[in-house]
């Protein structure tokens, strides 16, 4: 089991190499309205595509497998620091997962979950990866899309 100092060292070294080639700048964020405990409208009227969010998911690169787990069996290691990912899509809506990929830290500041759609008032970028958001308005909806299909929690 990895201790949770190491997941959240192993999350900032993944997160800085994701910045590097993150596909949007901050300048080119939409903007976004939270209303409660959530994101209600697509990013920029984008349609989520379910399995390329499945794709986003399981890639190692984008880091969710690192904290969290789920049904995904051909994955060999998964996270256990976050809630499992299994029944994702019965737990929470649509703006409720779009906002906990957006900037989970909005509902927890002490989160160790990155801000996947954030590029200002973050802390420990480095200055090659400032202002660059890890993923696009298109993939956010793909993961929402994807989470929303994970119904049993088992």
């Amino acid at each position: 089991m990895v201790s949770r100092r190491r997941a959240s060292t192993l999350l900032s070294a993944s997160v800085a190499t994701l910045l590097l080639t993150a596909p949007v700048r901050a300048s080119e964020l939409v903007p976004y309205a939270v209303i409660g405990n959530a994101i209600p409208l697509p990013l920029a009227g984008a349609v989520g595509d379910a399995s390329a969010g499945r794709a986003i998911v399981v890639n190692r690169t984008y880091t969710c497998l690192l904290c969290h787990s789920g049904p995904f069996t051909e994955q060999r290691f998964q996270g256990d620091l976050a809630p499992s990912l299994a029944g994702a899509g019965s737990r929470w809506s649509e703006g409720q997962l779009r906002l906990r990929l957006v900037d989970a830290s909005r509902l927890n500041a002490a989160t160790i979950m990155p801000s996947y759609y954030r590029a200002d008032g973050l802390q420990r970028v480095g200055d090659a990866w400032l202002g660059k958001p890890i993923l696009s308005a298109q993939q956010i909806e793909d993961v929402v899309a994807y989470l929303t299909t994970l119904q049993n929690p088992s």
